[in-house]
């Protein structure tokens, strides 16, 4: 069935600051998003020494590469627009909307599951979904990445889509009839690997679900690139950008809070029981 999905979408499917606050290490998601902290002067109170309140900006962390490292496959223009100007308007419009709120206190994914609000989602939600997303999908690539995973990674995309390349024609699929603006996304769910695509800001987080691997499809992230050839782009982002290294570091991880496989029960014998003989008791 991949294959044949495939075969519509593509034709021919080959894979050929000093001080700052970092989200909870309980994260399985390896996505370190670092907030500037300021502390208010102490003032007295009533006679009381207090602090004024504890405000925590998220920052605004570059790519890890230079903007230019990963052209010509995405321009340093593209990202001079996507991260200098979309992404920083993310984190700026949430700063402003939890400034003096109990969601300073939050870690960003935290403030993600919280302001989903069971779909019915707060103030705060596109830009804290979106700030993520973005910090999550720059990790998703790398110079001179793409290509084909090994080890546990290819495995386990190999059991869960039959093989790597009906995996590609899955997420091409997924990619390029996301309708309008949104995200498509490698998880696991289930103990399995699976694909989900996402409209405009929601991502996994929100179900529960852990990413390993995110593209953005919004325009605004390939179309002074590729104009409207959005096949075209998921195609070099597969084959040229995917970071599998990241991708393995999060499978990693993410074993210490799921299962990615079928959990094994060992057998456990029954404790054999020695047989003790009624005490004689001799005639006398």
């Amino acid at each position: 069935m991949a294959s044949s999905l495939c075969s519509r979408v593509n034709q021919g499917c080959s894979s050929s600051p000093s001080s700052s606050y970092l989200s909870k290490p309980s994260s399985p998601l390896l996505v370190v998003v670092r907030r500037q902290v300021s502390f208010g002067q102490r003032r007295r109170t009533k006679g009381l020494l207090a602090s004024s309140p504890v405000n925590a900006a998220f920052i605004l962390n570059p790519p890890p590469y230079e903007l230019d490292e990963l052209e010509p496959h995405i321009s340093k223009r593209t990202l001079e627009f996507h991260w200098g100007k979309h992404h920083r308007a993310y984190v700026d419009n949430l700063n402003k909307q939890i400034e003096n709120t109990d969601y300073e206190r939050n870690t960003l994914e935290e403030i993600v599951t919280i302001t989903y609000n069971n779909g019915n989602p707060l103030p705060p939600f596109n830009n804290a979904a979106q700030a993520w997303n973005h910090e999550f999908l720059w990790e998703s690539m790398a110079p001179g990445g793409g290509k084909k995973p090994s080890g546990e990674v290819l495995e386990l995309i190999e059991r869960d889509f039959g093989s790597f390349e009906d995996f590609v024609c899955t997420f091409k699929e997924a990619a390029t009839t996301q309708f309008g603006s949104g995200w498509v996304w490698l998880v696991v769910k289930d103990s399995k690997l699976a694909v989900e695509k996402t409209p405009n800001a929601l991502n996994p987080l929100i179900w529960g679900h852990f990413p390993l691997l995110t593209i953005d499809v919004w325009e605004h992230a390939y179309y002074l690139d590729y104009q409207n050839r959005r096949p075209d782009y998921i195609t070099t982002f597969i084959n040229e950008l995917i970071s599998w290294e990241r991708v393995l570091e999060r499978l990693e991880r993410i074993k210490a809070f799921t299962n990615v496989r079928e959990p094994t029960i060992p057998n456990v014998r029954e404790p054999t029981i020695p047989n003790v003989r009624e005490p004689t008791i001799p005639n006398v």
